[in-house]
C-alpha cells in the first residue's frame, strides 16, 4: 500500500507552474535563433554542444534547487552568507543579464508578429510587453504565470515535434557527432552561448524562486523540489533536442535560410507557406513565456536590496518588463541581440554557481542535510566548463557584435 501523501491540485499547479516557469524560459526565442544560427554554422556537429549544455544544465539546477529550497532562501542571500557582498554582487549581475536577455525576449516577440502578420519588429514587441504587464497587475497574477506558462510551454513541444518528425533528419549522424565533433575547439561559443540561453544568468532561479516564494522550502519538502527540477530538466532537454533535429533535418535537405529571422525559415521549408505563421505562434509562444519568467526571476533578486522592492514586487515587475521593451524600440538588432543576451548569462553561471556549491557545505546556511557529492560533482564540471569557455569566448563575443 502507497502511503505517500498526494498532492493537492493546488501542488501540482505549482510543481508544474515551477517546471515550465524554468523550462520556458530556457527553451525562450534566444534559444530558437541561437539554435538555428548554429546549426547552420555546424551542422551535426552542434549536437556535440547540446548534450553538453544538458550535462552542464543537469549540474545546475539540482544543486542550485536543492539548496536552495532547503535553506529557505533566495540566491542573493545564500551567496550573502557565503561571502558578506558575494550576493549583492550577485543580484546585480543577475538583473543586468535579466535585462540583456529581456530585450531579446521582446525582440523575439517582434520576430513572431513579423512572422505572423508582417509588422515591423518594433510593433510586435511593444505588443508583447503590454500583455505580460497585464498579466502582472490582474488578480492572482501568480496562478496565471503558472498556467499561461503551461499551457505555452506544451503547444512549443507539441509543434516543434511535429515538424521534427516531417523534416527527417539525420538521426545517426547526429548521434555520432554528439561525441565526436568535428573541430571540438570551435564549439566552445556555442556550448557558452547555448548554456547562457539555457541555464545561464537568471534562468537557473526561476523554478526555484518560484517554489519559495509558494513556501516550498525545508528537508521536508525537498521530494517536491527534485521531482520539479527533474522535470523542468527533461522538459528542456527535450525541446533542445527536437529543435535542433527539426533544423538539422531541413538544412540537410537543402533549406537556405533567412539572414533575418533564420528561425523562420525552418518552418517555411517544412511546412510550407503556413509554415510561417505556425513558426510566428511558436515565437510568440517562446518570447511571452520568456517575458514572464525573465521579469518574475530578475525582480526576486531585487527583493533583498530593500523592503520597498519586496513590498511591491508586481510593480517592479511591471518597470523592469516596460524598460526592457523601451531598450530594445530604441537599440533593434534581434538576431544579434538573442544571441549575445545567451553569451553574456553564460558568462555568470560559474560565480552563481559556485557560490551555490560552496553554500551546500555551510551547516549555518542548510542546517543538518547533507547535500550528494555526485551533484556537487556535477556541479564543479559546470562551473570550470564554463569559466573556461566563457573568457575563450569574449573575443567571439565582440567579434559578433562588431561583424
Amino acid at each position: 500500500m502507497d502511503n505517500k501523501p498526494r498532492m493537492t491540485a493546488a501542488q501540482r499547479r505549482l510543481l508544474f507552474g515551477a517546471v515550465f516557469l524554468m523550462a520556458t524560459s530556457s527553451i525562450g526565442p534566444a534559444f530558437l535563433t541561437q539554435t538555428t544560427v548554429f546549426t547552420q554554422q555546424f551542422m551535426a556537429s552542434f549536437a556535440f554542444a547540446i548534450v553538453a549544455s544538458i550535462v552542464i544544465d543537469i549540474g545546475a539546477q539540482l544543486n542550485i534547487w536543492r539548496v536552495l529550497s532547503v535553506s529557505g532562501k533566495r540566491g542573493q542571500d545564500v551567496a550573502n552568507e557565503v561571502f558578506p557582498g558575494l550576493g549583492s554582487f550577485v543580484a546585480v549581475l543577475i538583473i543586468i543579464g535579466g535585462f540583456a536577455f529581456n530585450i531579446g525576449n521582446v525582440a523575439g516577440a517582434g520576430l513572431g508578429f513579423n512572422a505572423i502578420f508582417g509588422w515591423d519588429v518594433r510593433i510586435g514587441a511593444a505588443i508583447t510587453g503590454v500583455i505580460a504587464i497585464i498579466i502582472f497587475l490582474i488578480k492572482n497574477g501568480r496562478a496565471v504565470m503558472d498556467i499561461v506558462t503551461q499551457v505555452l510551454g506544451v503547444l512549443m513541444i507539441g509543434i516543434v515535434t511535429y515538424v521534427m518528425i516531417i523534416s527527417e533528419p539525420p538521426v545517426g549522424e547526429a548521434a555520432k557527432r554528439a561525441v565526436l565533433p568535428e573541430e571540438p575547439l570551435t564549439m566552445l561559443l556555442p556550448i557558452i552561448t547555448l548554456v547562457g540561453g539555457t541555464v545561464g544568468g537568471y534562468i537557473t532561479f526561476a523554478g526555484a524562486h518560484r517554489l519559495i516564494e509558494a513556501g516550498m522550502t525545508g528537508e521536508k519538502n525537498l521530494r517536491f523540489v527534485s521531482h520539479s527540477a527533474n522535470w523542468g530538466i527533461l522538459t528542456t532537454g527535450v525541446m533542445r533536442v527536437l529543435l535542433f533535429m527539426a533544423v538539422l533535418g531541413v538544412l540537410t535537405q537543402g533549406a537556405v535560410l533567412s539572414e533575418e529571422n533564420p528561425p523562420a525559415s525552418v518552418f517555411e521549408f517544412a511546412l510550407g507557406d503556413i509554415g510561417m505563421k505556425i513558426f510566428g505562434v511558436v515565437l510568440l509562444a517562446a518570447a511571452l513565456s520568456s517575458v514572464i519568467g525573465a521579469a518574475f526571476t530578475s525582480a526576486s533578486f531585487m527583493r533583498s536590496f530593500n523592503k520597498v522592492f519586496d513590498r511591491y514586487n508586481n510593480i517592479v515587475i511591471v518597470v523592469f518588463i516596460a524598460t526592457s521593451t523601451l531598450i530594445f524600440l530604441f537599440v533593434g538588432r534581434p538576431v544579434t541581440l538573442l544571441i549575445l543576451a545567451g553569451s553574456f548569462n553564460g558568462l555568470i553561471l560559474p560565480i552563481t554557481l559556485g557560490a551555490i556549491l560552496l553554500a551546500s557545505r555551510k551547516k549555518s546556511i542548510v542546517g543538518n542535510y547533507h547535500h550528494p557529492t555526485w551533484m556537487i560533482v556535477f556541479g564543479v564540471i559546470a562551473v570550470i566548463v564554463t569559466l573556461i569557455a566563457g573568457f575563450m569566448s569574449l573575443q567571439g563575443l565582440a567579434d559578433l557584435w562588431n561583424g
